[in-house]
């Protein structure tokens, strides 16, 4: 017997939609018919109202035809509160034969497990199973690769996966990267390879990847923040590039801001004789690494440049603002933040 609870938890689309059709057709087999699955999004305003109607159809016996799979997004949104998380719980204990409930929970690329803890342990405790749904990481992308081009019978050429997977991204290692969607876009574009060789069978090349995949390497904040801590400009301009598109303005002002208080601050300390650990502490970072990397961070910049910078982020934030005085178009402010990084994250001459 399948059990009728599964709990998907995880930053990948892809395969979590994937194990959740597997679910549905391994359920429909043993049923000896199909579920109607009634796909269904939970948020904060409507979680009574999603909590009745799975009350009401999963405890519903199924008379004539398949049952119900509900297919319940962002459950996190139905547990935070006692009562709604209690008919939950009920609801679960509940189920009549022939229904089943999937949970699925898009989490951070970082995340360690389930967010809404106590609903994956109770799915568990009565008798359903908790997976994953993680996408590739950056270093095992090219391998994953081959095994989707082995199911599909695509050939590929020594060399072509790797190629995909660093178009697609995978030297791109921070833990901030939002890989929700890397795998269904690497999905799509063996189906395009694909199709480049459909009537004559020849392996998939690595010019095959040069000539149809675009290059889309996410974005990164770390990378950003890091890159300009080191004084790595032309690092710092690529990751600026990349997230100029996709993170909203004062985000990257608050980071930038962030990490030259940070390096002004811990800089300051270990020059007035503190050690890093009790500097470290003085400053809430409870991370040693952490720690390490900021102290060798500032030792790259004097005073005078953190100080510098940081009046230069004062009047980007007053343009992003849009304060009087301060107005300019989205590509003035582009160009703002690009002038800051090359004026602030070179090394200067003589250091």
């Amino acid at each position: 017997m399948i059990p009728p609870l599964l709990y998907i938890w995880g930053d990948d689309d892809l395969i979590a939609s994937r194990i959740v059709e597997r679910f549905e057709h391994a359920l429909g087999a043993e049923l000896g018919m199909p579920l109607e699955r009634w796909d269904i999004r939970a948020d904060p305003a409507t979680a009574a109202s999603v909590v009745a109607q799975l009350e009401e159809r999963l405890a519903t016996p199924v008379l004539f035809g398949g049952g119900t799979l509900a297919v319940v997004a962002t459950p996190g949104a139905l547990v935070r509160r006692n009562d709604t998380r209690d008919r939950v719980m009920r609801a679960m204990e509940l189920i009549a034969d022939g229904n089943a409930v999937v949970f699925v929970e898009a989490t951070k690329s970082n995340a360690k497990g389930p967010g809404p803890r106590r609903l994956a342990e109770a799915v568990t405790a009565a008798g359903g199973r908790v997976v994953a749904a993680q996408a590739p990481r950056p270093t095992a992308l090219a391998a994953w690769i081959e095994r989707e081009a082995r199911e599909r019978d695509l050939q590929l050429a020594p060399g072509t996966a790797r190629e995909l997977a660093e178009r697609l991204g995978a030297r791109v290692t921070d833990g901030d990267v939002d890989r929700r969607y890397l795998s269904r876009v690497t999905s799509g574009e063996l189906d395009k390879l694909a199709l480049r060789h459909a009537l004559d069978g020849a392996p998939v090349t690595v010019d095959d990847v040069r000539g149809l995949v675009a290059e889309s390497t996410p974005g990164s904040v770390w990378a950003l923040t890091d890159a300009v801590a080191e004084r790595r400009s032309a690092a710092a301009l690529d990751a600026l590039d990349r997230l100029l598109a996709t993170t909203p303005e004062p985000v990257l002002l608050a980071v930038l801001h962030r990490r030259i208080v940070e390096l002004l601050e811990l800089g300051d300390r270990l020059a007035g004789g503190a050690a890093l650990p009790a500097a470290a502490r003085a400053m809430g970072i409870k991370s040693e690494f952490r720690a390490k990397t900021l102290a060798s961070q500032a030792r790259r910049w004097s005073t005078n440049e953190l100080t510098a910078a940081l009046s230069d982020l004062v009047g980007l934030d007053a343009m992003v603002k849009g304060l009087p005085g301060w107005e300019a178009d989205a590509a003035q402010r582009r160009l703002a933040f690009t002038m800051w990084v090359r004026d602030h994250a070179a090394v200067a001459p003589g250091r």
